[in-house]
Order: structure tokens, then C-alpha cells, then sequence
């Protein structure tokens, strides 16, 4: 038995030291970073999305989990399906990174007698103007053969299930197809005209000299009239296209810009650009190889997947994305055919079966409204790919804050990047997610999402970068 004095002597101890903890968590600062348990209530982050009077307007969700750890510690609505946008991306990176391997496959060939049959699988390169691999134009212009014949195979529709039908002119929706070429988009450059000397006054008003890449299309420009140059027409609008034929009318001007516009893809003109600039008749024939005959089929490989994979994720390519779905589908079921909705089928299958909640996913790029998502689902997805990836590839993939991408010029820190993320814009659609390195040095995996938002994007824009801050400040 403890004597008395012992007794008392133990007692005062123990209240001193819960005196000390108590003081200890009573002077620590409000909002200072702290490890966070999953489950555990975060009631700061709670009225962030609650009481913000820009974000109680729309539907709001959120999925935040330590991008070392099996699931998410936080979430807000994160059961609920949002449309994705460009997120979709995502999961298109995560197909190819299971199924392609580290060159992308430009094209299938086999060659009898004098005659060398090509097939596309996809591949967007082909004189690309952002991501331009000449494999395949090199493979093709010193090719031995006499005739080279190009051999049609069954594809997608050129535009997905839910595309708004009438972006069909904008940069953002070229056509998908089989063998693209110049990226399925004319390039117009245009300069400002020569200054006009003092005192005198030309009988034409002068405008912008126009410069078209392929030059195939020259001809096909010219000045927009007048019953197309509406009001309504965004300032960054230079050019309009016809809505069925390859005819271009650019809008008044006396500025340098750069624009660019989806062509009218067919077999013929594809042709014709492909010996236009290979210099050499390029025919049609029919994909029958007779391998009992001597016909070996072979694949030609390209460019290394991580640079589609950085172009198509920092930028957000819509073009490069449905065309990595098509890519894959050359390495999975039948070769007779390219389709997304097989390389779908089989990424939700086989890659897919561990997420918290099914995907509803109908294209590569996240264009479609069709596609719709939970929060924790995106995120899980983010933690499969730290998992799978070194941490540093996986980043150099993504935008960086303040540094490049969509992200260059928001975000910023003296001491670097803190955010690497993926948008997600489709009209009153703004997500984002990715990862950021806390204060405290911890990598966060996050997903938020923001739909049928009435706000100016800018302000959107705004409002997510400030409650991300705090998620950086706070955790």
C-alpha cells in the first residue's frame, strides 16, 4: 500500500502533466497544419464550401486523401456523381500506361512485291504541330516500294457520343480518325499589314497577312462576308468554317494571331495531304494480307508515350486523348476495328474493379456531358497512379502552378511549384485535381469539383485556388 505522501506526491504529478497538455494544444495556433485521420471531422474545411456565397450556388464536391495512404480522409458530397470535363483525361493516361507500351504504335504494314500496304492505328503525330514525330513520314518517304497504299480500317465517328455539335470549328474538337494528319487542323498565322505612308490613303483597307499550314488549304480561304461577322462573336474568333466542307473565311483584322481549326477529314483528302508532302502517289487499296503467301504483318513504333502524355495532360489535348484511346484499342480484341467503347470495357474490367463507385465513361477526353464521376472515385484513381508511378515521373506529367500548362499562371510560390493538377472546364464546369504539398510537406491527392456553377469562370477560377490554399495552409 502507497503511503500517503506517496500517493499525494503521484497525484500532483499527474494533474501537471495533463495541465501541460491541455496548455500545450490550447497555445497552438489556430489553423496551424495538422496530420489528419480518416474520418475525422473537419469543420473549417466544412464552412469553406458551405458558407462561401460563390460556391453555395452550385453543386459542390470534394475528395482529399494523403497521396501515401490507402483511402481518403476527407470528403464532401464525394458520393455524388459530377460531370468530369477534362478529369477524364485521367483515366484515359491510366489506360494507356496498362496497355501501350513506351512507343506509341504509328502504323501496321506488310509489304508484296512492289507494293507496300499501310494501316493507321491511331496515331496522332503525323506532322503534328505540337508533338510532330517524323517516324512515320521517314518510314513512309524512303520506303523501297514503288506504290504505297494506304488501307482504310473501321473507326469511331469523327466526333464522340454528347460533343456539342456546334464547336465543330474550334481548335479544341478536331475529328478523330484512323491515320491523322497536321493533327486533323489547319494553322493560320497572320501579321499586321505594312504601315501606310503619311498622306496617302489606300483604296482597300489594309488587314492581316494570312499564312496556312498545310498550304493545301490556301485556296480554300478567304474573307469572311459580311453576313457572318455577328455580334456575338467571342474577340478571340478569327476564323470561321463552313459547317460540312473545308472552306475558311477569316474575320477582319489588324492584329498577329495564331489560330487554328479543325478540317472536314476524309480518306481522299488525307491522300492527297500524305502525297503532297511525301512527294510520291499514295493509293487506296484493301487491307488483305496472306500471311500463307509470305504477308508478315508488322507494327512501325513512334514517339515515346510521355511526350503525348505531358501534352495531353498539361494542356489539356482533347485530340491527343480520344486518339490514345484508339492506339490502345490496336493492342486489345480485334485488329480489324479502332474503338474507344472496347478499350472502355476493357479498362473498367480489368483496371478499374478496385475504385469505390463505377465509372461512367464514354470518350477520351472528357468532352462528352455523358461522362460522370464521384469525387472519391477521382481520387482514388489518383492514388492507383502514385502508386504505380515514381512520384517525380508522375508530377512532370501534370500542370504545374505557376509554371506551365493550365495552370502557369496561378498558383504561384517564390519556392516553387505546391500544385500539380489536371483541369476539367466544360461551360458552368470547373473541376481540378491532382496533388499539392502541404505546409507541412505532406503530398495531398484531391479532387474538386464544381458543377452548374453561375459564376464568371475568373471567379471561379479565384474561389478554388483559395480554398486550396488553405488546405496547404491547414493540413
Amino acid at each position: 500500500m502507497l503511503r500517503p505522501f506517496y500517493f499525494l506526491l503521484l497525484l500532483t504529478l499527474g494533474i501537471t502533466q495533463l495541465s501541460a497538455c491541455a496548455q500545450s494544444a490550447t497555445d497552438k495556433p489556430a489553423g496551424a497544419p495538422v496530420a489528419v485521420r480518416p474520418g475525422q471531422p473537419l469543420p473549417w474545411l466544412d464552412s469553406l464550401l458551405t458558407a462561401s456565397p460563390i460556391l453555395r450556388l452550385h453543386q459542390v464536391g470534394m475528395s482529399l486523401a494523403y497521396a501515401d495512404s490507402a483511402r481518403p480522409f476527407y470528403g464532401y458530397q464525394e458520393t455524388k456523381y459530377f460531370t468530369p470535363a477534362s478529369n477524364m483525361k485521367l483515366f484515359s493516361l491510366y489506360a494507356g500506361l496498362h496497355i501501350l507500351a513506351d512507343s506509341l504504335p504509328s502504323l501496321r504494314y506488310f509489304s508484296r512485291n512492289d507494293t507496300l500496304f499501310f494501316q493507321g492505328t491511331g496515331d496522332p503525330t503525323l506532322l503534328h504541330g505540337d508533338v510532330p514525330s517524323r517516324r512515320a513520314y521517314s518510314f513512309l518517304l524512303n520506303r523501297p516500294e514503288r506504290t504505297l497504299a494506304y488501307c482504310d480500317i473501321a473507326t469511331v465517328a469523327p466526333f464522340g457520343p454528347g460533343w456539342t455539335w456546334d464547336d465543330y470549328g474550334y481548335y479544341f474538337q478536331p475529328e478523330r480518325a484512323a491515320f491523322p494528319i497536321f493533327g486533323n487542323t489547319v494553322r493560320f498565322y497572320a501579321t499586321p499589314p505594312a504601315p501606310v505612308r503619311a498622306g496617302t490613303r489606300p483604296a482597300v483597307a489594309p488587314q492581316s497577312r494570312i499564312r496556312v499550314l498545310p498550304r493545301y488549304f490556301a485556296p480554300l480561304v478567304g474573307p469572311a462576308p459580311a453576313e457572318l461577322r455577328t455580334p456575338g462573336l467571342d474577340t478571340d474568333t478569327h476564323i470561321i468554317r463552313a459547317l460540312h466542307e473545308n472552306r475558311f473565311y477569316v474575320l477582319p483584322t489588324v492584329k498577329k494571331w495564331v489560330d487554328e481549326t479543325p478540317f472536314v477529314t476524309s480518306r481522299g483528302l488525307m491522300l492527297r495531304l500524305l502525297g503532297d508532302t511525301l512527294r510520291r502517289a499514295t493509293s487506296n487499296a484493301v487491307w488483305r494480307p496472306r500471311p500463307a503467301q509470305g504477308d508478315s504483318i508488322r507494327t512501325l513504333y513512334g514517339l515515346r508515350v510521355d511526350s503525348l502524355y505531358r501534352r495531353m495532360l498539361r494542356v489539356s489535348d482533347n485530340f491527343l486523348a480520344e486518339q490514345l484511346l484508339l492506339m490502345c484499342s490496336t493492342k486489345i480484341g480485334r485488329r480489324d476495328s479502332l474503338s474507344t467503347g472496347r478499350v472502355i470495357r476493357y479498362a473498367r474490367k480489368n483496371l478499374l474493379g478496385t475504385l469505390p463507385d463505377p465509372v461512367l465513361w464514354v470518350d477520351g477526353s472528357g468532352l462528352s456531358r455523358l461522362n460522370l464521376i464521384t469525387p472519391r472515385t477521382l481520387t482514388g484513381l489518383l492514388l492507383k497512379l502514385h502508386q504505380e508511378l515514381p512520384e517525380r515521373r508522375l508530377l512532370s506529367l501534370l500542370a504545374a502552378g505557376g509554371g506551365q500548362g493550365t495552370l502557369r499562371k496561378r498558383y504561384h510560390d517564390a519556392a516553387g511549384p505546391w500544385v500539380w493538377g489536371k483541369t476539367g472546364t466544360l461551360s458552368n464546369n470547373l473541376n481540378m485535381c491532382g496533388y499539392l504539398r502541404t505546409k507541412s510537406g505532406r503530398l495531398v491527392a484531391f479532387t474538386f469539383m464544381n458543377n452548374n456553377h453561375v459564376a464568371e469562370s475568373g471567379t471561379m477560377r479565384n474561389e478554388v485556388e483559395r480554398v486550396l490554399a488553405q488546405v496547404r495552409a491547414r493540413l
